[in-house]
Formats: structure tokens, C-alpha cells, sequence
């Protein structure tokens, strides 16, 4: 198996694939009993495991919630395991309160979640959409507030970035100059969760002046891998990313080769799923 592309985000080499965690923590998009599927079906080992998968192919970033102990833990593991360490894209939540739009956020508090980032061994760190999409002011253009906390980010020796829901996050960051060197943004075929459609986000994503972090390819497991990865691999620009979310070494596993195999333009090595009403197809011995 080939080593997995890269891209180069604020000087720092990271893979074009990223481990997503929504499936390791509880995240569905679905209904509650597939979240607590998921929260007592996976442990830090199990997560690991699927961690393992992804670093042995050179996929070595991974975004998420990383306060989390499971994630901890995990990614701790992983990394014994392999001996490879791997690039962390943290999104904390900063505290957006009624008082905020005119008093600013609370920087003492941010400094708090900040310093707990950079003790965590974070390389990224993005304000999450709940806090970047309270404080996007469609009336100026501008993401209001975000600038004190980019320049705080930096004196931490941590690269800044957005993550958000919201594809102006994108287009008044650029504009305004704000100190970002990625976006994390929606992208996949159906539009799940996207607010605009799937050709304007892709002509945002196409004309950012940086890199661009995808995420939800698969619509929360609505879209098979199959078509979930040919549409992002082939209507992103070669520095952009693509963020996947797992359960299973195999799954891990089969994302890396089809994608793989897409990006190099040849037949993937995968095992098709069985159905007995496919009989009728399968080729004759």
C-alpha cells in the first residue's frame, strides 16, 4: 500500500486524509440509540486500534475533541503502538454568552482552554463552529471578537485556524485578513448539513486563499465510501483534506485503499459486500 499524500498547512506537513473522531466519541448525526451504540461500543483500546490502521498508512492527523480521556488515552496508545506520532487538530469550545456581541469572550477563561490545549501536545487549534458561527456578522463581513483569541493561540505556539458550519466563515476571514492558515468546512455530495449547495460550497472551497480542512464526506453514513470519496477526492484542490470517521481497523481500512486508489486512478483492492439478490451478477468461476 502507497504512503498517503500530504499537504503542508501553516509550515506543518500533515496527510490529506484525517482521522475524524465523531465515530469514536458518540457523534452520530443519526438518532440517540446509534450514539449510544457507538459510546458502549467503542473504549480508548478500540479506538486505538482504528488509530493504528490510519498511521500505518502515513495517514498521521487527527481532529477532534481531544480533552476527552477516551481520546487521550487513545491517541496515547496508538502512538506507543507505532512509534509514530501523529499532528493533533484540536476544536475547543469557547464559552459564547448573551453578553458576548458586546463585551467580547472572556479572554482569562480562553487562556484557561488554551493552556490546557498546548499541554495536551495540540498542533491545531480552532475555536469551534458553536463559538465561530455565534460571532459571524453577516452585516460587516467580519467574524467578530476572533482576532485577540487567534493572536492568544500564537503566543502558545499553536497554529490557528476555523472550524464552522458556515461557508461565510470562509469567504470573511480571507476578506478581513484574520489570522487563520485552514478552515475546517462541510463538504459531500448530498449537502448534509451544508447551507448552500454543494456546487457554491465547492466554489468556496475552491477559491479560499488556504488550505481547507473537509469534513462529514460520508453525511454521517449516509453516502457508501464508494461514492462518499470519488466525489471529494475529485473536486478538491490538491492542498485540501478530506476528514474521515471510522469504527473499525477494516472500515480504516478500506477508506485508505479506495481513496488510494481514486488518487492514484486505479481499481481498488477491496472486498465487495454480499447479498444473495447479487448472485445473479457475480461473475462465474
Amino acid at each position: 500500500m502507497s504512503t498517503f499524500p500530504r499537504t503542508t498547512v501553516g509550515g506543518v506537513s500533515v496527510s490529506r486524509m484525517i482521522i475524524g473522531t465523531n465515530w469514536f466519541l458518540g457523534f452520530s448525526h443519526t438518532t440517540a440509540a446509534k450514539d449510544n451504540l457507538i459510546k458502549s461500543t467503542m473504549d480508548a483500546r478500540k479506538v486505538a486500534d482504528v488509530i493504528e490502521v490510519f498511521l500505518n498508512a502515513g495517514v498521521d492527523t487527527i481532529m477532534g475533541l481531544h480533552q476527552w480521556p477516551v481520546m487521550r488515552d487513545a491517541v496515547k496508545e496508538a502512538q506507543q503502538r507505532t512509534g509514530k506520532k501523529l499532528i493533533v487538530v484540536s476544536t475547543p469550545h469557547l464559552p459564547v454568552t448573551p453578553e458576548t456581541p458586546a463585551q467580547g469572550l472572556d479572554l482569562g477563561e480562553v487562556a484557561k482552554i488554551l493552556d490546557a490545549e498546548r499541554a495536551l501536545g495540540t498542533t491545531f487549534c480552532f475555536p469551534h463552529g458553536v463559538t465561530v458561527d455565534a460571532l459571524l456578522d453577516r452585516c460587516t463581513r467580519q467574524i467578530r471578537h476572533l482576532p485577540p483569541v487567534m493572536k492568544m493561540i500564537r503566543e502558545r505556539g499553536l497554529i490557528p485556524g476555523l472550524s464552522t458550519h458556515m461557508p461565510e466563515s470562509v469567504i470573511y476571514a480571507d476578506e478581513s485578513g484574520l489570522d487563520v492558515e485552514t478552515y475546517i468546512q462541510l463538504y459531500n455530495s448530498m449537502g448534509f448539513l451544508m447551507q448552500v449547495e454543494v456546487d457554491w460550497i465547492a466554489n468556496v472551497i475552491r477559491n479560499a486563499k488556504k488550505p481547507v480542512m473537509t469534513i462529514k464526506p460520508f453525511a454521517a453514513g449516509q453516502l457508501r465510501p464508494f461514492q462518499a470519496l470519488h466525489f471529494v477526492w475529485n473536486t478538491l484542490r490538491d492542498q485540501d483534506m478530506v476528514t474521515v470517521g471510522t469504527m473499525t481497523p477494516d472500515e480504516a481500512k478500506e477508506c485508505v485503499e479506495l481513496s488510494l486508489a481514486i488518487l492514484e486512478r486505479r481499481k481498488a483492492d477491496v472486498t465487495l459486500q454480499e447479498t444473495r439478490s447479487k448472485g445473479s451478477i457475480k461473475p462465474r468461476a
